[in-house]
């Protein structure tokens, strides 16, 4: 399936490549290049070549680009891909391009065991961390006098088994379950604060540190709202469907149990509101002014907001007051970003002031690209855990679930 990986930093430049079934020239990757070069935010996930499919993702500042010579499945190179990143940083606690740099070894021991001739094999941690020991300094040093390698020289007793997700003998003093509730709102809102778009892309994200083989069983209060779900291999699928009930054999650690997606059939609330007034006009000084204040969050603050205001090209300079947070204005890319913090509903943020702009034909048309805002303690879809039950061990644990919502690809038409 994959014949070869190329890792791609911002500057373009191929900093690590792996092959598997044949070599491939890393200048299959100046096809990808060239599409990112004219939008990095656009990039189509699957490029047709005349010799291979490209197939990419984009984290971290890094892009991971996969080079295929059949047809294949593309969300399940896609999946993997993003394994991969995950993998990483599970590892390093970070994946970006001077991590990999650093830990090249590990790196490509990692890439033999998660694919086998081109093929997914082994993609659980749990697994990959049996056959290859994290990195740390006791660890390298011994590593580099000794000469020895950090892959174990006995299979994984999770491997052979029907859970090889998880591995086998775990124990722990304190035996918690932890659940973070994610919710991210992709919303395009029109000029006169009409939503015309709006839909939640959702995860339900895991800390496990239970000793034993615990049976798990989550519930929740309103289980019909999902409109899509992708669950972790742990989940028993035949259940959900009957049931609407999560039940699994977790793994150990930190993993996504499922993701969802609540489309735009079902009423979105959108948290926060933005109103706005600009008139550009071409060779004038125009006047600018914006608030940002909550909407439906049952109470909740709003915290880390952030605007991205892409400007026309012939705006040359702004000349701004805000009344809570900074403002900078990116002259080069025509950029206006407000970072705000937390938004103090007793005095709503805002920012006001003249804009430059110079003669000129085209048209001038303005839009808030980017809204960033973090509001703990709030699924905005309404999903509720309703309890979370163990078989199969004695002791009691520490039960946890957290909410929080954010924004995911938002966009304010001005």
């Amino acid at each position: 399936m994959i014949h070869s990986l190329f890792i791609v930093n911002s500057s373009g430049d191929v900093f690590l490549e792996k092959h598997w079934r044949s070599v491939v020239s890393r200048t299959c990757v100046s096809y990808f290049l060239d599409v990112h070069r004219e939008s990095a935010n656009n990039v189509p996930p699957v490029l047709s070549t005349p010799h291979h499919y490209l197939v990419s993702i984009q984290r971290n500042g890094i892009s991971l680009v996969a080079a295929c010579k059949q047809e294949f499945p593309p969300l399940f190179v896609i999946e993997f891909l993003h394994r991969v990143v995950d993998t990483f940083e599970d590892y390093f606690s970070e994946c970006n391009e001077n991590v990999i740099k650093e830990n090249y070894v590990i790196v490509y021991e990692l890439l033999d065991e998660m694919l086998d001739n081109g093929f997914p094999l082994a993609t659980e941690c749990n697994i990959l961390k049996e056959l290859i020991k994290p990195p740390n300094i006791l660890r390298t040093i011994a590593n580099s006098v000794t000469g020895k390698s950090n892959i174990s020289g006995t299979l994984p007793s999770g491997q052979l088994s029907a859970i090889p997700w998880r591995r086998t003998g775990v124990k722990y003093t304190n035996n918690e379950a932890y659940f973070d509730v994610v919710e991210e709102v992709d919303a395009i809102i029109d000029k006169n604060g009409q939503t015309i778009f709006a839909e939640i892309q959702g995860y339900i994200d895991c800390c496990i540190k239970l000793s034993g083989m615990p049976d798990l069983s989550l519930s929740f209060m309103n289980p019909r709202l999902f409109d899509d779900v992708s669950f972790h291999p742990c989940v028993r699928f035949k259940r959900w469907e009957s049931e609407r009930i999560l039940s699994f054999i977790p793994p150990d650690g930190n993993f996504r149990l499922m993701s969802y997606h609540v489309g735009s059939q079902s009423i979105v609330a959108i948290p926060i509101y933005v109103r706005h007034n600009l008139v550009l006009k071409s060779g004038e000084q125009s006047r600018l002014d914006i608030t940002v204040g909550p909407k439906t969050t049952m109470g909740r603050s709003v915290e880390a907001v952030k605007l991205d205001i892409c400007m026309p090209k012939a705006v040359t300079n702004c000349s701004l007051v805000v009344n809570q947070g900074k403002y900078t204005y990116d002259t080069v890319n025509k950029i206006l970003h407000w970072d705000i913090g937390r938004i103090d509903a007793a005095k709503l943020p805002n920012i006001r002031g003249t804009v430059s702009v110079a003669s000129t034909n085209s048209t001038l048309e303005t839009t808030i690209d980017r809204v960033h805002f973090t509001i703990s303690q709030m699924a905005v879809s309404g999903l509720k855990v309703n309890r979370l039950d163990m078989y199969g061990e004695k002791y009691k644990p520490f039960k946890g679930v957290k909410y929080v919502t954010k924004a995911g690809k938002f966009q304010i038409r001005m």
